[in-house]
């Protein structure tokens, strides 16, 4: 292959394929000549032939431009030539390329008309490209004159009015930057001025302004002098917003919200606001307090200010207490205040944002925006009212425990307890808190103080009670407790000497919440101590009297009918019931009946000494302690039982105490009043102190919450007839004690509601076993009276001297009769002498006639047991001296019916009862002693009872008396 191809080489000959690269264009498509045209067209045609020539041709051949045919035949000759077949296979070729050529000539032929048509366009095209070439070279050189003549002036003049306009600028710049050098003057005027919201919108102006000329350099460094100006702004701002938390101003505030909205820094804002107050209450406390300390201890030493709050308030003296625990309150209200004030602005400047309706709703991602800001304020406004209000009661916690107030005055410690109560109301309105924390610091201080106040207030209640010599302590008639100091508090009553006009006043602001009240000015803790020194008591007579001629009245002759209403003169009406008695009574009965009262027409004016107006003033301070700290109302209102417990403990040991009343058989003491004084004398009387061992020995601690059983002055002389022993002193003395339990029957209900649910069994039981059982010492007290006022031994002597075993009817009673109606008489004159000192109630006179009155029937009784022989005229005797002694006795007294009048009745009459009706009788009536049932019995033996029916009537007696022994 090599050898052909450099065979062909060296004859200068080339590949089919290189001769048709070396063509143009034009020769290897040149169009054949009329001779190949013919010649080609003088072949033989057969199609069908034809194509098959065509179609045997590999296709190799037409497979890419860059086929390389002559190198792809010399591949195919086989290692071995043949010459023939050779030549065949050139013949073949030939057909091929000759079958090729006629097909691309009649190609040719068929297109040779629009060959000729294409042919003359583009030699039209080649004439027209010539044209524009002239036309271009005419364009260009009138183009050159133009320029040369016209274009570069004017062109020039536009170059100058863009290099003016630049230039224009460029001086608007400078004059901007220099008003931006100036601005700075002008921020510090606004500032002086406190318009923030002014210089910020100024500052944030100018960096708007710097940002626009950053390319000068002069810029940069205006530019971060205005980031430093902004800085000072914000902490200005800063300061300014600390100044609403102890003066809150509307205009200032509301200047500070809008600079810090223009900053974008709303809940910044309320962060450092919430900081600001909490900062605030921290250096207000330490201010007051480091103040008065300072005060007090007279010396400039700086140590003070270094110490911790908490020691500092241990500096505190029990002068300055009081005033620096006012002047705390008041600061720290200023504080509450400004906070109260913050909410209530941010609340109405919401409601005015959404009553104003918004510019359109394209700014709605603003909006949410700002309802998240608005929000967010919200709770942290909300949730910022609890927190402050724990710092204020951790602050005053740690000033109340600081200091000892064990021993304060009372005064001082209500005024203590009644700013912390005012506190406690403002931290309710403030934030609906129960103030826990202040409770509970104020009960610890409040039990310590009530221990050791008490147990000193009952020693001088005990040393008063010794020390009394139970006169009568005068006031007016209208007197009320409510009218004493120490019951302003309940607002039932106020005092002459108080002008109407304040009360009102209190009233109206009591209704209004405390921050809508001291809005405009003033302090909830300035009217601490404003009515001490104002308010004045005028609750004692003079003299014991309302007025001079009242004075004169009380002396008129009793004898005098002209001060007696109609309704006495008409027939007696029961006080008690109203109701008129059928019996008719005379004129001397009304002026018994007038005696009786033994009050001399002295208004009614409650009964009481000084003790028992101290004990009632005590009552007022516990009840005021009570009302002002509800946590500890249990533990006071047992010391309020305690200080009635003592007095009436008191007053039986003084007055009531007697060993006789077992064999009265009167039955003075009841059940319950006999259990009320072993609980006292158990619970609350120190028997050890008065040298009485009557039980166990107590505890030191058990010791120390009693008290030594009190001692009835020396100046109290009870022995004498002449003042019927004492009666003047009992009757002050038991009539304060039942004075004493109206009194605290008037409080109950006031004491009712400020008791804690659980402990009211204890209220109750205290007033049902103890307060209504005052009434009941009248018995015991005035019985001992009765029992010595009256001769009732002379009375019996006298009876035994009467022969009772008469034969005649007489119709003369006996002269004991006389004689014991003359003692009632005198006694009925003491009576009124004792009267003319202190007044005698109709009660008491009343429980006197009786305890008399029964103690002379027993001794009739007793007198009729003591007879030896009788018959019956005997007892018709009998029975007249005892009509003839009602019938006078009912003209001394009013007391309807006579008191065991059926007792000496029924017993007379016994003596005519058969043996059955004898035995039964005996059976019913317990009421007679031994003695007397066996007397009845042995008198009546020989008339109409025989000697077995005694034995058998004297047998039952035995019985009834078996289970006594």
């Amino acid at each position: 292959m090599q050898k052909i191809k450099s065979l062909m080489a060296r004859q200068g000959l080339k590949s089919p394929q290189e001769s048709v690269v070396d063509t143009s264009p034009v020769e290897s498509f040149r169009t054949p000549s009329k001779e190949e045209l013919r010649e080609l067209r003088e072949q033989p045609t057969d199609p069908q032939a034809q194509q098959e020539i065509i179609d045997s041709i590999e296709e190799v051949y037409f497979s890419s431009d860059s086929f390389d045919m002559v190198q792809y035949e010399l591949e195919k000759l086989p290692p071995d030539l043949n010459l023939l077949e050779l030549e065949e296979y050139r013949d073949k070729l030939k057909r091929q390329q000759a079958a090729v050529s006629k097909r691309v000539a009649d190609l040719i032929l068929e297109k040779q008309p629009s060959y000729v048509k294409e042919l003359e366009r583009v030699t039209s095209l080649q004439t027209n490209l010539q044209l524009a070439a002239v036309i271009c070279t005419n364009a260009r050189r009138q183009l050159h004159s133009a320029k040369e003549g016209f274009t570069e002036a004017s062109l020039g003049l536009l170059a100058n009015q863009r290099r003016r306009q630049l230039l224009t600028g460029l001086l608007k710049s400078l004059r901007t930057i220099k008003t931006l050098q100036r601005t700075d003057v002008r921020l510090s005027e606004m500032l002086e001025e406190e318009d923030y919201p002014g210089a910020i919108q100024l500052c944030l102006e100018c960096q708007k302004a710097a940002s626009t000329f950053k390319h000068y350099n002069c810029i940069s460094e205006l530019n971060s002098k205005l980031q430093d100006t902004l800085e000072q702004i914000e902490e200005q701002l800063d300061v300014a917003l600390s100044k609403t938390c102890k003066h809150f101003d509307v205009s200032h505030y509301t200047k500070v919200q809008l600079a810090y909205k223009l900053l974008g820094k709303t809940q910044t804002a309320m962060d450092q606001l919430h900081m600001h107050f909490t900062q605030a209450i921290h250096n207000t406390v330490f201010q007051v307090v480091l103040g008065y300390v300072e005060l007090c201890a007279g010396n400039a030493d700086t140590k003070f200010q270094k110490m911790p709050y908490k020691d500092l308030c241990t500096h505190i003296t029990t002068d300055s207490y009081i005033p620096c625990l006012t002047d705390l309150c008041k600061a720290l209200w200023e504080v509450m205040l400004s906070y109260h004030l913050t909410m209530q602005w941010h609340d109405e400047h919401y409601k005015e944002e959404e009553t104003t309706p918004g510019a359109d709703d394209s700014n709605t991602e603003g909006s949410d925006e700002s309802n998240v800001g608005r929000s967010y304020v919200k709770k942290k406004l909300e949730h910022g009212l609890t927190r402050i209000w724990q710092d204020v009661q951790l602050k005053v916690k740690a000033y109340l425990l600081g200091t000892d107030v064990s021993n304060f005055k009372y005064d001082d410690f209500i005024v203590v307890l009644d700013v912390i109560s005012r506190l406690m109301q403002v931290g309710e309105e403030f934030c609906g808190s129960k103030s826990e924390v202040l409770q509970e610091s104020i009960k610890r201080q409040s039990v310590n103080y009530f221990k050791n106040y008490h147990r000193t207030r009952l020693e001088e209640l005990r040393m008063f009670l010794e020390n009394e010599t139970w006169e009568l302590c005068p006031v007016k008639s209208n007197f009320s407790i409510a009218q004493l100091h120490e019951f302003r508090f309940m607002g039932q009553c106020r005092s002459p000497s108080v002008s109407p006009s304040r009360q009102p006043e209190s009233t109206e602001l009591v209704e209004l919440c405390l921050f809508e009240q001291y809005l405009q000015g003033g302090n909830p803790f300035e009217m601490q101590i404003d009515n001490k020194e104002e308010e004045t008591e005028d609750v004692l007579a003079s003299n014991g009297y309302e007025s001079d001629e009242l004075e004169k009245s009380v002396y008129q002759d009793y004898d005098s009918d002209s001060d007696v209403p109609e309704e006495l003169k008409q027939d007696y009406v029961d006080e008690q019931t109203g109701d008129a008695p059928v019996k008719s009574v005379s004129r001397e009965t009304l002026r018994s009946r007038k005696r009786s009262d033994y009050n001399l027409n002295r208004a009614n004016a409650p009964i009481l000494t000084n003790t028992t107006l101290n004990v009632i003033r005590l009552v007022g301070k516990y009840m005021q302690m009570m009302n002002i700290l509800k946590p500890i109302a249990f533990d006071v209102i047992h010391c309020v039982s305690q200080l009635f417990d003592y007095y009436l403990y008191a007053v039986y040991t003084f007055f009531g105490r007697n060993d006789m009343y077992e064999s009265s058989g009167l039955g003075l003491i009841s059940s319950r009043l006999r259990t009320t004084l072993s609980r006292i004398q158990e619970s609350l009387i120190d028997m050890e102190a008065g040298g009485e061992n009557a039980g166990p020995h107590a505890s030191p601690e058990e010791r120390k919450e009693k008290v030594p059983s009190p001692h009835l002055s020396q100046l109290v002389i009870l022995t004498s007839s002449d003042t019927l022993y004492g009666l003047a002193e009992r009757v002050v003395a038991t009539e304060s004690l039942v004075f004493l339990a109206e009194q605290f029957e008037f409080l109950q209900p006031h004491l009712d509601t400020t008791m804690p649910s659980a402990k009211k069994p204890f209220l109750q039981q205290f007033y049902s076993q103890t307060v209504s059982t005052a009434s009941e010492l009248r018995k015991p007290i005035y019985w001992i009276v009765a029992a010595k006022a009256i001769d009732y031994e002379q009375m019996l002597l006298l009876m035994a001297g009467v022969k009772w075993d008469i034969k005649e009817i007489m119709s003369q009673h006996n002269v004991y009769v006389d004689v014991l109606l003359k003692e009632f008489e005198k006694f009925n004159q003491r009576l009124g002498d004792v009267s003319r000192i202190v007044r005698i109630p109709l009660p008491v006179s009343n429980v006197l006639w009786e305890h008399c009155i029964r103690l002379a029937n027993r001794t009739l009784v007793e007198g009729y047991a003591n007879v030896k022989k009788c018959s019956n005229e005997g007892r018709a005797l009998m029975q007249l001296d005892f009509q003839q002694f009602l019938m006078k006795l009912e003209k001394l007294t009013d007391l309807r019916p006579i008191p065991d009048k059926e007792f000496v009745e029924t017993y007379i009459k016994a003596y005519y009862l058969t043996e059955n009706d004898m035995e039964q009788f005996i059976k019913n009536h317990r009421e007679y002693s031994m003695k007397q049932l066996t007397n009845l019995v042995n008198v009546c033996l020989g008339s109409h009872i025989n000697k077995k029916a005694r034995q058998k009537l004297l047998a039952a007696i035995d019985d009834i008396d078996r289970p006594k022994r």
